[in-house]
C-alpha cells in the first residue's frame, strides 16, 4: 500500500524520543510523504530541522495557524514571507479560522487567513485550510478572493456532506483523518459526498488518533486504520484507497 499523510507536526515535542522509530514505523506501513504544516515562527526551526533529517521523505509547509494569531501576527507573517524566499515549501498553512478556542482575535485572524491566500496565489501553492467552528466564514471568505485562483486542501474536514459538496465546487479537497473511525462522526458522510477523487489522508499527528488507538499519540503509521475504514465506506480495497489519495496528494503538492 502506498500512502502520503498531508498533515502531521512530526516536529513537535510529543515526538523527540522517538522520532527515527515513528519515520521507520510509517516508512514500513507504506507511507511515502509526510507533509509538515507549520504552526508559528516558534516552530519553523524544529520544522525545517525535521525536514532536512528526513529529506525527501518530509516535505515542509509555511503558514501561521488561526489560534497563534495575537496581537503580533503582522511581524509573524512577515516572518514567514522571509522565510519563503529563502526556503523550498510544498504548500502553505496551516492557516485559517478557529472559533472553538478563542474569538479574541477573529478580526485578525480573518486578516491573517487573506494575506495567506495571496501568498499561496503569489506562490503558486496550495493552502491548507483550518476551518473549526468556522467553515461558513472560511467558505464566505475564498468567495470573495475568487473561486478558481487557488486551490488546497480543507485539513480535517469539519463538514457535511453538503459542506464538502461546497469545497469540491469551490476548487479545494478535503482532508480525512482519524475522525472518520469515530462513532457518529460526520467525516463517513463528507467523504462520500466528496468522492474519491477529492480526498486526501491526513493524521494531524500527535493528534485526533483513530481508532483503536484514540486517546493516544497519533503518528503517520497509523494512516492505514484510515485507509482500511475508507475502504469499508466506498466498499474497495485498502490498496486502492491508498493509491487514489496518494495520487490526488502528488496532484495538489505537485509531487514527483
Amino acid at each position: 500500500m502506498q500512502l502520503i499523510d498531508t498533515h502531521s507536526h512530526l516536529y513537535l515535542s510529543e515526538f523527540d524520543a522517538d522520532q527515527d522509530d515513528v519515520v521507520k514505523r510509517a516508512v514500513d506501513s507504506g507511507v511515502v510523504n509526510v507533509l509538515l504544516p507549520n504552526i508559528d515562527t516558534s516552530s519553523l526551526s524544529s520544522m525545517m530541522k525535521t525536514a532536512e533529517k528526513f529529506k525527501g521523505f518530509c516535505l515542509p509547509m509555511i503558514g501561521l495557524h488561526p489560534t497563534s494569531v495575537k496581537e503580533d501576527y503582522n511581524d509573524e507573517l512577515k516572518e514567514m514571507q522571509r522565510n519563503l524566499r529563502r526556503e523550498k515549501f510544498y504548500g502553505i498553512g496551516e492557516t485559517g479560522i478557529d472559533l472553538y478556542w478563542d474569538k479574541t482575535f477573529l478580526k485578525e485572524q480573518i486578516i491573517s487567513f487573506r494575506e495567506h491566500l495571496i501568498m499561496a496565489e503569489e506562490n503558486k501553492l496550495p493552502i491548507i485550510i483550518h476551518a473549526r467552528e468556522s467553515l461558513e466564514i472560511v467558505f464566505d471568505e475564498l468567495v470573495r478572493f475568487g473561486t478558481g485562483r487557488i486551490t488546497g486542501v480543507f485539513h480535517a474536514f469539519p463538514g457535511n456532506a453538503s459542506d464538502a459538496r461546497h469545497a469540491i465546487d469551490l476548487g479545494f479537497l478535503i482532508g480525512i483523518g482519524g475522525v472518520v473511525t469515530f462513532r457518529n462522526s460526520s467525516a463517513a458522510e463528507a467523504a462520500m459526498a466528496a468522492g474519491l477523487d477529492n480526498i486526501v489522508l491526513e493524521t494531524d499527528a500527535p493528534y485526533l488518533t483513530p481508532v483503536p488507538f484514540r486517546g493516544k499519540r497519533n503518528e503517520s503509521a497509523y494512516l492505514t486504520y484510515i485507509a482500511e475504514k475508507l475502504s469499508e465506506i466506498f466498499s474497495i480495497e485498502p490498496d486502492e484507497i491508498g493509491t487514489i489519495t496518494s495520487s490526488n496528494a502528488k496532484r495538489l503538492f505537485n509531487l514527483k
